[in-house]
């Protein structure tokens, strides 16, 4: 089965014990609150970046049972798989909150070797760790689907590839790359799967950033060592940022920063 599937699956059984007391699909990020309080929150994904994506399949989930936005895991619509991972994100709250904490990236890019020279491959714009990765010396390949504005070349931090440049990039995991870091957004456009299956068995690669649900069982059989998170301490605080339409730097001061490492046929260091 696929990395939706896994999902959809280890979360079905919880879901169908719980109701959704809150869902806030903000601009950046969408929040769930389910009937146990717990704050689950997802990158606000929409196609083409339309606020107004499907007016007419509007359903009020508050107040129904959670597997019935769970489902949403499956859909084609960014927005609603962005729903679906948020209340995933919720119903793993309480395993998350167990998980070491991860004030810096510092941990994981030591872990993964990252210095002088290593060659690192993005999927998603992520520029605060971009700067780290300057800092570090690495030399960096991002691809970002909605970023055509930029085109291609040399920005300062890294070379980027617009949207329809995959197959460079491709190339690039295949015979270059030594480390792949792809923000959990690869989720909700459904190229997770497709990314990882042109990585060489060299590669390290890491899931990072606030929609990543930290569930190792949902990896399993993909080439994943790494997964950085976030978890909720502070509920209130986090919904109230998603209605007011904050983005991670915010949602970071009533959150903590969380990791995970895999053992998928090797040892993190």
């Amino acid at each position: 089965m696929g990395l939706v599937e896994n999902l959809y699956d280890l979360f079905y059984a919880r879901a169908q014990g719980t109701k959704v007391v809150h869902l806030c699909a903000g601009l950046r990020y969408t929040a769930v609150v389910t009937e146990a309080g717990a704050t689950g929150i997802a990158f606000t994904y929409t196609e083409g970046g339309s606020c107004c994506p499907r007016p007419e399949n509007y359903r009020n989930y508050e107040g129904e049972s959670a597997a019935e936005l769970l489902k949403l895991i499956k859909s084609p619509s960014p927005l609603d798989r962005s729903m679906a991972l948020a209340l995933i994100n919720s119903l793993n709250h309480e395993t998350a909150s167990g998980l070491a904490e991860e004030d810096s990236d510092a941990g994981w890019m030591d872990g993964l070797g990252i210095g002088v020279g290593s060659r690192v491959a993005m999927v998603g714009l992520f520029r605060p760790l971009l700067k780290i990765l300057r800092h570090r010396g690495a030399d960096v390949v991002v691809i970002e689907r909605n970023a055509h504005h930029m085109g291609g070349g040399d920005f300062g931090f890294g070379r980027f590839l617009h949207g329809g440049q995959e197959a460079l990039f491709y190339d690039k995991l295949s015979d270059w790359a030594e480390v792949l870091i792809m923000t959990s957004t690869s989720i909700l456009n459904s190229t997770t799967e497709e990314v990882l299956s042109h990585i060489s068995p060299g590669v390290q690669a890491i899931m990072i950033g606030p929609s990543t649900p930290m569930v190792g069982e949902a990896f399993a059989g993909l080439p994943v060592r790494v997964l950085a998170g976030t978890v909720a301490v502070d509920g209130e605080a986090v919904l109230r940022a998603v209605r007011h339409g904050a983005g991670t730097p915010v949602i970071h001061q009533f959150s903590r920063k969380v990791l995970m490492r895999l053992d998928n046929g090797t040892r993190f260091p």
